[in-house]
């Protein structure tokens, strides 16, 4: 199982929201310029997420994008998959069919694992994600990523 740039992202990108108070709108722009993600990018993930209702968006002088909910009500498990982020280690996607169109001897162990994941993901809020920001002190981190065409971690910094 992989969580790929779209999920790291799409979190990303909320947090930066979220940080932002909800006292007026953000602009995909200022998100993408903080956070060095393509304004294109951002602008596919933000339909996603608004279309699950996870943001509403704001039109004309001054608008942008505004949580939809309280941080505390948004989790990081409904935000990757708003996204349509799957988050599967089975080889088969669910439907045990790997091994010779028979589930693999190891297929209730790769289950659990996505179960607890998701558990663990369905547990951090938002709210979680500012707070330890605002602890920390510092508004800025690294991200790591990899680099698909010369398969080598790359290190993208961030402020979140």
């Amino acid at each position: 199982m992989r969580l790929t740039t779209k999920g790291r992202f799409a979190v990303t990108a909320m947090v930066d929201l979220a940080m932002s108070g909800g006292e007026r709108p953000v602009t995909l722009g200022d998100i993408s310029e903080r956070q060095k993600i393509s304004l294109s990018y951002l602008e596919q993930l933000f339909g996603k997420l608004r279309r699950r209702a996870l943001v509403s968006s704001v039109r004309g002088p001054g608008g942008g994008y505004r949580l939809s909910r309280p941080m505390s009500d948004l989790s990081v498990g409904e935000i990757i998959l708003a996204v349509d982020e799957p988050i599967d280690a089975t080889q088969c996607g669910g439907k045990e069919n790997c091994h010779d169109e028979h589930k693999c001897i190891t297929h209730d162990l790769w289950t659990e694992l996505n179960r607890h994941i998701f558990d663990y993901l369905e547990s951090v809020t938002l709210s979680d994600l500012v707070e330890k920001q605002k602890q920390s002190g510092s508004t800025d981190s690294v991200v790591e990523l990899v680099d698909r065409r010369e398969n080598k971690p790359r290190v993208f910094p961030e402020t979140v």
